[in-house]
């Protein structure tokens, strides 16, 4: 229900611009979001639950950080400075019934390993992903933009991302796109790849989600088609047909 099997978008604001998007987040229903909002509670309540361990195991037992004493009468953000107001707040969540279910549980364990725990649970909380989205701009006469959304739906629900890695190759340095073929364990896999001037190795596009063949074919007839007025540099091997060389596909006409 939160992922489904990469699928593509096409984008072609212009003649000369396509953007090839490839991503494992299905179509943003009122179900995937409630779905995704109840994610996000799990992960703000797996935060808390290594703040209120690492704070039973470390601070409260030996008085470091005691409960703020507060003047008698109505208290306001007036009365206490920040600081104190933070610790008020922790210690609510600690003397609370689930606080006190995991402040029992982190006193029962040696305390260097409830950090370790925590940092786990912190870490998996705030950067495990859900969804994966890859894409590929093509600007003819500019060059190719990849970017890869790492972590996806954490701040926002479902298109958010927590980082985006972006490389963009100009045109001057593209000497070529290919069609790459490469065994993983019994598995033909078919992969785009780009030649760039002055690299050793292919920089290989969409590497985290792989797409089907079918996909490939097709973003690699789009981008060339876009990139360049014509075929390209390497033309077509004619109607209905292709052919490989070094296992890199150099032809053929779009099924479907």
């Amino acid at each position: 229900m939160l992922t489904t099997t990469p699928y593509l978008t096409i984008r072609r604001p212009s003649p000369t611009t396509a953007e090839f998007t490839l991503t494992t987040c299905p179509p943003l229903t009122l179900r995937l979001r409630a779905a995704l909002f109840g994610v996000l509670c799990l992960r703000f309540i797996a935060v808390l639950s290594a703040i209120i361990g690492i704070y039973s195991a470390f601070f409260h037992p030996s008085g470091l950080l005691p409960p703020p004493i507060f003047p008698s009468g109505r208290i306001t953000l007036l009365d206490f400075e920040l600081n104190n107001f933070l610790l008020h707040i922790l210690h609510l969540l600690y003397v609370s019934a689930p606080g006190q279910s995991i402040a029992s549980l982190a006193t029962s364990l040696p305390p260097y390993a409830v950090l370790a725990l925590s940092a786990i649970t912190a870490y998996i909380a705030l950067f495990a992903r859900i969804h994966t989205t890859e894409s590929l701009l093509v600007l003819r006469g500019l060059g190719i933009q990849m970017s890869s959304n790492v972590g996806g739906g954490y701040f926002r629900l479902g298109g958010g991302t927590y980082m985006k890695r972006t490389r963009f190759i100009p045109t001057e340095k593209i000497q070529d796109i290919l069609i790459n073929e490469a065994f993983k364990g019994f598995e033909v896999r078919y992969y785009l790849v780009i030649v760039v001037e002055g690299e050793e190795d292919v920089v290989v596009c969409f590497p985290r989600l792989l797409p089907r063949r079918k996909i490939v074919e097709r973003v690699w007839r789009g981008a060339r088609g876009c990139l360049y007025e014509k075929d390209g540099p390497v033309m077509s091997a004619g109607a209905g047909g292709g052919s490989t060389h070094n296992g890199n596909w150099r032809g053929g006409n779009e099924k479907g």
